[in-house]
């Protein structure tokens, strides 16, 4: 008898385990950071560098298999911000040389930007026994006609490169800048209470997209965060992770991310807005206006500090 309490209590345990792994397993998300080297690159070399070494030794520190999207002209005289990135163990993708919107400039200088974005980060990542192969549109603009989106996938692809997608999409940038602002303007004070409201917005914008994954898939994919490199995200990232793991996620590689077979669904998005994946799989499915509501907004005080009058 106490041999077989002990092994239904040993089941029971075992079973536990399993439901407890399956459920963390069930949210996962792969982090990206946009804008390497620093976002800000105005910023003098010394902030450049403690930034970068900040937010470095944070995401190491989260454990996170990171991809940060570089722009070859934020790069200065030699390349020792990227290889700290690389000595943590993350990979680099392009995103671009210069940043340019697809809305903007025709497909011809797109293309050359593409290209020149890979100047030195190719043969960096060959030096490092890498391979490029991610990229992501600045502004996640990727074409107001299916003409151009197409045949800009055909350029990446043949050039090897993956498109990075984005189901949390957020205005992090807004914060960040008037994060930086009031850095510039050495108000403390005002630094504290930008970052205070940072992480709370950001866990809003994220259980308002796992409510649109319900809405279309009927569970929680398999999601991509989106975040920039950036003073802020060097102040607050272990608030970020520690809000997300809160909610039960683990952090993926960006390849197993879109391996979920949400990433298969339909995109026809040719709109003018640069959206996360979920709302063009939405538009994509026919959704109605209604369906996009009560996404959470900066509030209006970050806003003015951060002086940007519309998202």
């Amino acid at each position: 008898m106490v041999r077989l309490a002990l092994l239904a209590l040993c089941c029971t345990l075992l079973f536990a385990a399993c439901s407890t792994a399956a459920e963390t397993g069930a949210r996962e998300v792969a982090i990206t950071i946009d804008d390497l080297p620093v976002a800000s690159a105005s910023d003098p070399a010394e902030r450049q560098r403690a930034i970068t070494t900040n937010l470095v030794a944070k995401l190491k520190r989260s454990g996170a298999p990171i991809v940060g999207f570089v722009n070859e002209n934020k790069i200065q005289d030699d390349l020792p911000l990227l290889e700290q990135w690389l000595a943590a163990g993350f990979e680099l993708g392009n995103h671009t040389y210069s940043h340019p919107s697809l809305h903007r400039v025709d497909v011809e200088e797109y293309e050359h930007n593409i290209l020149r974005g890979e100047t030195k980060l190719r043969p960096l990542l060959t030096k490092h026994g890498m391979t490029l192969r991610w990229f992501r549109h600045p502004f996640l603009h990727t074409g107001t006609s299916l003409e151009t989106r197409e045949r800009v996938s055909r350029f990446l692809n043949a050039h090897g490169y993956r498109i990075a997608p984005v189901t949390f999409d957020n205005s992090e940038w807004i914060y960040a800048r008037a994060f930086d602002l009031a850095h510039a303007g050495r108000d403390e004070a005002l630094m504290r209470r930008v970052a205070e409201a940072y992480v709370p917005y950001m866990e809003s914008k994220i259980a308002y997209f796992e409510d649109q994954s319900q809405k279309l898939f009927g569970r929680n994919i398999r999601h991509v965060l989106l975040l920039h490199a950036n003073a802020l995200n060097a102040t607050t990232f272990d608030e970020l992770v520690a809000m997300l793991r809160r909610r039960g996620y683990r952090f993926i590689t960006l390849e197993r991310a879109v391996e979920d077979p949400a990433y298969s669904s339909a995109d026809t998005h040719v709109g003018r807005g640069g959206i996360s994946w979920l709302h063009r799989w939405a538009r994509g499915q026919g959704k109605t206006r209604e369906f996009f509501g009560d996404e959470p907004v900066v509030p209006k005080w970050v806003m003015e500090t951060a002086k940007v009058e519309s998202e």
